[in-house]
């Protein structure tokens, strides 16, 4: 059942024209994605559906009835409030039910009469009834599920709301709206300042929920596992792709190469017809002048297509100046307190040349700090770090405390490479879409993606050997996040990042480094392989005892195993991939055999032979298809894979 329709919605700020032309159908237990570059309006269009701005024009269709709640990216404490006191208030109806419950118990434990009494167990059986459909004697507990998942410590139930910190704000309110169970969750970025875990909760969480979800989110692992459908927002207008955000990807491309072919093909039998007008025309001849003005007429009434537009995104690389020897950095039995409390405890480990390694841990667990320590910014209580012979660390604050709000975007750039021309720090700053009277933008007034945009051109221009990046997906759209990956995967140096982005994490990691209460933990492998290990760890411990092998033949067949599973994951989805090629090869073949039965493919004579070459061109990918479809299918049945 469809619970949100938009056809043709517009919105302007100023003159600016933010939303030109969205529409899109949220159907019961949806979970749409709505993707775009950082910008272009998926705010605006999430608090034009929850009724905050109205909308210039255009239609939303929305059942009356239905429940819709909002998570802005912003959130305001209740001072006076605790935190508990805040989710606890969404249950107010429910606790007032139970105040009734109670006065009817009084009630009839008082009454004598009969009638009376029936009247009253009626009435207290009519309101159990409602009581218990609202959660009545659940909702504590609920409370606490979601309390806990989305990673608060119980001692945070009894704080005041106004001193929480502004992503312990958004944590706290997309809480209190879990607990609502609106028909219609619309949710603004509602993975920022989550950890690992949380993340994980809130994808369950999702999955199972009984209504619809439009969510705003640069989280792709998150879009993957979560969105059965993307919207997409250009340019002011929407597009609805079925499927999550690989799958999104994948039907994104075909679309652009379909356009961007159909694009070329009228723009070259437009210059053909216009050819053909000019000759006609330059015959001079009554005849030859009325074909030439039908011709013309002709092409008025095309319909012009328009060529595919891509937003604008950034462009990088990272290169290293000088080459770093095989022992990059060495951290030994670091400590680290503050005002008593212990955040980093006996830390150990090494980094080698051309490692790939992904920080990891809960929320304030000192991953920050650590970094700090190896940069020198912070000393540690004890313990050593020791750097390699020829050692350049290049340092991605999540925080951008290096930037200066004072500064122009091109003096905070130019003041540390003052050796290069304007021209040169121009250009590196346009690669990062900073361009024209643009470079003189206040630093100070620039949004969290800007400055992270500013602190990746410092960074690209240093050439340092080690990138120590803290969250550094943070803030940047999905277009940003794949170059930086691409960025990275060119590099020579070491790597050690910081991260949340597990997909991130998959694209660049072949270690994961995990920082708990305890220690450091080592896991070889990207996120994904990560999971898989923890999954063992946390398997009954008897099962290596019950093997019969020794712990190193034990961990080789485990590593077998893996190995096994990840061909037969990727077995799967390459018969899932050439079946719907070849799927869509054959769709072609049928749309323009249906062409070819009308009319219109055989306006001019050359009609025949072109449709004819286009038809067997068809035929001949579609075969492909099919070939490359019973290739995979054959190989997963000699694998054993159920494809």
């Amino acid at each position: 059942m469809i619970v949100l329709n938009t056809q043709h919605i517009t919105k302007a700020f100023g003159g600016r024209q933010v939303l030109k032309d969205v529409s899109l159908t949220l159907q019961t237990k949806d979970r749409i994605g709505l993707v775009g570059v950082n910008g272009c309006g998926k705010t605006t269009l999430l608090k034009v559906l929850c009724g905050e701005l109205s909308a210039d024009g255009g239609v939303i269709s929305l059942n009356r009835q239905l429940k819709v709640g909002y998570l802005a990216q912003q959130n305001r404490p209740v001072p006076g409030t605790t935190v508990y006191q805040l989710l606890d208030s969404v249950f107010e109806p429910v606790r007032e039910m139970e105040r009734k419950l109670r006065e009817l118990e009084g009630q009839m434990a008082l009454t004598a009469d009969e009638t009376a009494l029936k009247r009253l167990g009626d009435s207290y059986a009519r309101l159990n009834a409602a009581f218990e459909e609202a959660g009545g004697y659940s909702y504590r507990s609920s409370i606490m599920g979601v309390f806990r998942g989305l990673g608060f410590p119980d001692e945070m139930l009894d704080q005041d709301t106004a001193v929480l910190s502004g992503g312990e704000l958004t944590r706290l309110h997309l809480g209190r709206l879990l607990l609502q169970q609106p028909d219609i969750l619309l949710l603004d970025e509602p993975t920022n300042h989550l950890d690992l875990a949380a993340l994980e909760w809130l994808e369950d969480y999702l999955n199972g929920y009984r209504g619809s979800v439009l969510v705003v989110s640069h989280d792709r692992y998150f879009m993957d596992h979560v969105c059965t459908g993307i919207v997409e927002l250009a340019f002011g207008v929407t597009e609805q792709y079925p499927g999550n955000y690989s799958r999104y990807l994948d039907l994104r491309a075909e679309r652009w190469l379909t356009r961007e072919r159909a694009y070329d093909a009228q723009q070259r039998e437009i210059a053909r017809q216009m050819e053909i007008i000019r000759k006609l025309r330059a015959f001079n001849r009554e005849k030859s002048i009325k074909r030439a003005e039908s011709r013309v007429k002709m092409l008025d009434k095309i319909e012009t297509l328009e060529r595919p537009e891509e937003e604008k995104q950034i462009f990088f690389h990272f290169t290293a100046a000088r080459r770093t020897g095989d022992d990059v950095l060495r951290v030994r039995h670091l400590k680290k307190a503050f005002e008593g409390r212990e955040v980093l405890k006996d830390i150990s480990f090494d980094l080698f040349r051309g490692d790939r390694v992904a920080l990891i841990g809960q929320n304030g667990i000192g991953k920050t700090t650590l970094f700090r320590c190896l940069t020198g910014e912070l000393q540690p209580d004890s313990g050593a770090v020791i750097q390699g012979a020829n050692l350049d660390i290049g340092y991605y604050d999540q925080h951008q405390k290096g930037l200066h709000d004072e500064k122009t975007i091109l003096d905070e750039i130019w003041d540390d490479f003052p050796r290069m021309d304007q021209t040169d720090v121009r250009g590196a700053l346009g690669q990062f879409l900073f361009s024209g009277e643009e470079v003189f933008q206040k630093i100070g007034l620039l949004s969290g993606g800007e400055k992270g945009r500013v602190a990746l051109t410092r960074l690209m221009l240093r050439r340092d050997n080690l990138l120590l990046l803290d969250e550094p997906t943070n803030h940047l759209d999905m277009n940003s996040r794949e170059v930086l990956e691409e960025a990275l995967e060119g590099f020579e140096g070491t790597i050690f990042a910081i991260s949340h982005d597990r997909y991130f994490i998959n694209r660049f990691a072949t270690r994961v480094m995990e920082l708990t209460p305890e220690g450091i933990r080592l896991y070889d492998g990207n996120y994904d392989a990560y999971l898989y290990e923890k999954e063992k760890l946390n398997a009954p411990q008897d099962e290596f005892a019950q093997s019969g092998m020794t712990r190193t033949e034990f961990r080789k067949e485990k590593r077998r195993e893996s190995d096994g599973r990840q061909r037969k994951k990727a077995l799967k989805e390459s018969v899932a991939r050439t079946e719907n090629e070849a799927a869509q090869a054959e769709k072609a073949v049928r749309d323009f055999e249906a062409f070819l039965a009308s009319p219109e493919a055989y306006q001019h004579p050359e009609d025949a032979q072109k449709n004819a070459r286009e038809y067997q061109r068809l035929r001949d990918e579609m075969e492909k298809a099919y070939e490359a479809w019973e290739a995979a299918m054959l190989e997963a049945e000699e694998d054993g894979t159920d494809a």
